[in-house]
């Protein structure tokens, strides 16, 4: 039976459906938005969180509130159909408040229905490396994902290896957003794989030929974030991966995410979780689905406080004790 199984059948009862937005001055450049999904019904509500990153549709989404057809009696299974078409970010906001709704109407915790022990979970912090030392300030023993830039020299690359514990390098080149002039040359690629030797190598620019040879002696480090949606995802990738980042709100669909995690537990591909700048529940969900599927893993989940553009003087430190609510699909800090 797959993990889907388990859940797919469960009846849930939608009466209403409530929008509520979120949002956070992360700098002049940069206001986040996201939209809390509550479904409500048998005197019980759900929440997720639609993590689209523009700004504007979200206050568009919000304004026009939430689409038709969603009330009635369904099982978790016929509802996601209901989604089929939906952008992925705001399907998972959907999903993740249906499952949510469905397991509390059965008075159930995710984790029981599973069969899983929540456990506590590692977690790494992205952030920019002029942050670091005030973090270490706070944990010494924190440990980081960074994002390398074009502008990284040797003194710059000296200086983080010598702060040490950073455990992923995303070079971000499966983005089509991101300014292509802050994509890493060559010469930074061989400063940063030198410099961490055991870092995971995440969505690395393999299209280009001579960051490909820098790469040939590195594909067991290699990992993929953004290209992977689905199973055919990693089908369909150019050798087959030893980790992969999975970031819920990617698949969408809660059966393409499962499918997503039983399928890397056959063929043995760890798996580290990874968030979208979540503003509300959808932080503590995507922890909670790290401390079931991949508790040890340098998971990107780190407690909101983290993404501040103020550094607060009080964190809580890795790893994060489990804190799953009894029922439904929600821990009880992110």
């Amino acid at each position: 039976m797959s993990t889907f199984d388990v859940l797919g059948g469960l009846p849930l009862v939608v009466e209403t459906v409530a929008l509520e937005g979120l949002e956070l001055a992360v700098s002049s450049e940069f206001l986040r938005r996201t939209t809390v999904i509550r479904l409500s019904g048998a005197g019980e509500d759900g929440v997720g969180e639609d993590v689209n990153y523009d700004a504007d549709e979200q206050a568009q989404f919000h304004a026009a509130g939430p689409p038709p057809g969603l009330d009635g009696e369904h099982t978790l299974s016929s509802f996601s159909a209901l989604l089929d078409g939906m952008h992925e970010f705001r399907r998972w906001g959907f999903e993740s408040a249906a499952l949510d709704l469905a397991l509390r109407q059965q008075g159930l915790a995710l984790h029981d229905v599973l069969g899983r022990e929540p456990r506590p979970v590692r977690f790494v912090v992205s952030t920019r490396h002029e942050r670091i030392a005030g973090f270490r300030a706070l944990h010494p023993d924190l440990r980081f994902k960074l994002d390398p830039e074009s502008s990284w020299d040797e003194a710059v690359v000296g200086e983080l290896a010598g702060h040490g514990g950073v455990d992923v390098v995303d070079f971000k080149e499966a983005y089509t957003w991101r300014d292509p002039e802050r994509t890493p040359g060559p010469e930074v690629y061989r400063l940063v794989l030198g410099a961490f030797p055991e870092a995971l190598i995440e969505d690395p620019g393999l299209d280009d030929p001579e960051k490909a040879a820098i790469l040939e002696p590195h594909h067991d480090r290699i990992t993929w974030d953004a290209p992977i949606h689905s199973v055919g995802d990693v089908d369909a990738l150019s050798f087959p991966p030893r980790t992969l980042n999975s970031k819920p709100s990617r698949f969408g669909s809660l059966g393409e995410l499962l499918d997503f995690y039983d399928t890397c537990a056959e063929r043995g591909i760890s798996l580290y979780g990874g968030g979208q700048f979540e503003l509300g529940p959808g932080r503590g969900q995507i922890q909670y689905l790290a401390s079931l599927f991949h508790p040890d893993a340098p998971n990107d989940v780190a407690p909101r406080g983290y993404n501040s553009s103020e550094q607060a003087s009080e964190l809580p430190g890795s790893p994060l004790a489990p804190a799953p609510d009894k029922q439904g699909f929600r821990w009880l800090h992110g």
